[in-house]
């Protein structure tokens, strides 16, 4: 039964996704623009722009590669607001799929 349910699950999930997906890959877009800013100013490899901006967005931040002037800081902490979106929007989808699997799976009528 429970196989049942992550079947469900993941097929709604990316059912989500790919509705969800021009926003999603439109957020990704900007936090890489925007990281791309500060690699640029800070004097970074791609490599570790691109490390950098997800892990800022992520909200995860080692702290092994920070910015050091005052409008990269500012961009910082547009790619944290950013990453914050997308990481909601995942978790909503996540959420979204699996009350509709428990529904289907257990035809419960949904909640208002």
């Amino acid at each position: 039964m429970e196989l049942g349910f992550t079947v469900q699950f993941v097929k709604m999930f990316l059912v989500g996704l790919l509705y969800a997906g021009p926003v999603l890959i439109f957020l990704i877009i900007v936090i890489i623009a925007l990281g791309s800013m500060i690699g640029k100013r800070e004097g970074w490899s791609r490599t570790d722009t691109l490390y950098y901006s997800f892990i800022t967005a992520t909200t995860v931040g080692y702290g092994d590669f920070r910015p050091t002037h005052k409008a990269s800081k500012m961009i910082a902490i547009a790619i944290a607001f950013v990453g914050l979106l997308l990481t909601g929007i995942f978790v909503a989808l996540g959420v979204k799929a699996a009350s509709v699997a428990f529904q289907t799976l257990y035809q419960i009528a949904p909640m208002s």
